[in-house]
């Protein structure tokens, strides 16, 4: 009998944590770890470039609120990586980036693909290390997952000379991370009750990472007992039921007007759980910095974030499950105004509402009919560009666990994202959005689920230019078109088919629902591209109506 290598007992901590996938590329210098998954209950996912491999961990922290696990190779493979650890990061995501490094003898002599992985992920991850002592391993292991997994989720990175993986390492794996709970003190909830007696025209703000079922059910049971609007921040659509009589509306890019002057007007604003980044602040306008006119009760499981940007009048420092379970436990203490709450509901339910645009292909009437065709539980997954605003502002989620955007607002998410929630969650109907730009950024991944046999709907949504860099550019330089373009002749179908799905091309509304049908009942990944003008930017604007306006602004 051999003594258990690090890399053996790498994989036995990862095993020890109830790790069933790792996404990832090969890669020589962690090849041992290769070796010591053969034969183990763990599913190595081989994406096709490092940075889908990355978002799909962190999709998949995001369905099951455990760290995303992916593993890279030094150099290369660890740039890719990178954006998906800002996404984890951004989204507060739990997730740990396993890369291969250079042999220690090797270490400072700018070996071949050599990176000091320290200052590269400082900025971009809760904790960076590199594990030299083999003896050590089981130590590491098991912080990389408290340190995911504690105060506000996020990514931890792992650097493993190759070296050091193939000597022994006597130190069993520990048992699996538990992470300390913070909750609301005594004093501070009597402060929240004494507030929302006083308050006139409370709002509910709910976001960030580190939510459960439970506690969204928690927190909607305090919302309806104190009839409280409930806003949901940048991307995080799916806290409450958007069908909800609370249900305010997305606290994101393009807000319903009335909801913006909803919360301008409250007088106490009670966040849980969201940073108040710059869009769901509306770029730092919406809420004032640095003292809000609104008396701002700010929870968060980081201690340092509030008074970050925002001074707040309560800072309150606990996890979404235990904020959530205290704040029920207060029962009735609002002065309700259920007819407020009400006409906020009525409000997102109209402005949810696509309006007849014209044109041979409407992007709001084919969200609304994924809807209609959709159970509740579907995951919708998307990047980043304009055909996301019809998303956002037209599709209803319904349960908690079916959005997967990132609030990073990293073009490409999209498809490894569904990759990953196709493999997490089967028989879960998953369909992702994405435009002709955002796709070709991870494309390839259709491959990977082509292979692993994860069933997913693919929309591409073709208008053969970069939508949002074309509407700032038409603000700020209308006219003056360079380097926005794409090539509308990509036929995005026929490449489907090409990697082992099925795809088609739909140009009408007429012909979309028995498409997204048969995409639907595929035995495996399939495709549907939608050709739609390039000249409608969004549900309200044009190319020619945004160029006029700010023509018309500079006379």
């Amino acid at each position: 009998m051999t003594a258990p290598t690090a890399a053996t007992r790498l994989v036995d901590g990862l095993l020890a944590n109830g790790v069933d996938t790792i996404f990832g590329v090969p890669g020589e210098s962690f090849l041992a770890v290769l070796d010591a998954l053969y034969q183990q209950p763990i599913q190595f996912i081989n994406a096709r470039q490092e940075g889908g491999a990355a978002m799909m961990a962190a999709a998949q922290a995001r369905l099951t609120g455990r760290p995303g696990i992916c593993m890279v190779t030094r150099g290369p493979g660890a740039t890719n990586a990178c954006s998906g650890v800002h996404v984890a990061f951004q989204d507060s995501l739990p997730m740990i980036l396993f890369i291969g490094q250079v042999a220690r003898s090797q270490i400072d002599r700018e070996a071949f693909q050599e990176i000091d992985y320290r200052r590269m992920f400082g900025q971009m991850a809760k904790w960076v290390a590199q594990i030299d002592d083999p003896s050590r391993m089981a130590e590491y292991v098991s912080r990389a997952f408290h340190v995911a997994l504690s105060g506000r989720p996020g990514p931890v990175v792992l650097a493993l000379p190759e070296d050091m993986l193939r000597q022994p390492a006597g130190a069993a794996a520990l048992a699996p991370a538990r992470p300390a709970e913070s909750a609301p003190t005594p004093a501070a909830l009597d402060e929240v009750r004494a507030l929302l007696a006083a308050a006139q025209k409370p709002f509910l703000l709910l976001g960030g990472g580190g939510w459960t079922e439970a506690a969204c059910a928690d927190i909607r049971h305090f919302a309806e007992a104190n009839a409280l609007p409930v806003g949901v921040s940048f991307r995080c659509q799916d806290l409450l039921d958007n069908e909800h009589p609370n249900y305010a509306g997305h606290v994101g890019i393009g807000i319903d007007p009335g909801l913006a002057k909803a919360i301008r007007e409250s007088d106490l604003l009670l966040v849980l759980g969201a940073r108040l980044g710059e869009m769901t602040t509306s770029g730092y306008t919406l809420i004032e910095p640095p003292r809000p006119r609104q008396t701002l009760v700010h929870i968060h499981p980081d201690p340092e974030e509030p008074g970050r940007v925002y001074f707040p009048d309560l800072p309150i420092a606990a996890d979404m499950r235990s904020a959530a379970a205290a704040l029920r436990a207060l029962g009735t203490v609002a002065r309700a105004d259920a007819a407020r709450t009400a006409a906020l509901h009525a409000g997102y339910l109209a402005f949810s509402t696509p309006a007849e645009a014209g044109g041979a292909l409407d992007l709001g009437k084919v969200v609304q009919q994924v809807r209609a065709a959709l159970p509740d539980d579907a995951i919708i997954s998307n990047g980043a560009g304009n055909y996301a605003i019809w998303l956002h502002r037209f599709f209803r989620y319904r349960r908690f666990g079916t959005e997967l955007a990132p609030t990073s607002g990293s073009m490409g998410f999209g498809t490894p994202a569904a990759v990953a929630a196709a493999l997490t969650r089967p028989g879960t109907p998953v369909v992702a959005f994405s435009g002709d730009g955002c796709f070709m950024m991870t494309m390839q991944e259709f491959a990977t689920a082509v292979q692993c046999g994860a069933k997913l709907v693919q929309i591409v949504v073709n208008n053969g230019i970069y939508g949002t860099i074309r509407m700032h550019q038409e603000r700020r330089y209308p006219g003056r078109v360079s380097g926005t373009g794409l090539d509308l002749r990509t036929d995005f179908a026929a490449l489907a088919r090409a990697l082992g799905g099925s795809g088609e091309t739909v140009t009408e509304d007429a012909e979309f629902p028995a498409a997204f049908a048969r995409a639907l009942a595929a035995p495996g990944p399939a495709l549907i591209e939608l050709r739609v003008d390039p000249e409608v930017l969004t549900p309200s604007s044009s190319i020619t109506s945004t160029r006029a306006a700010a023509l018309a602004g500079a006379r």
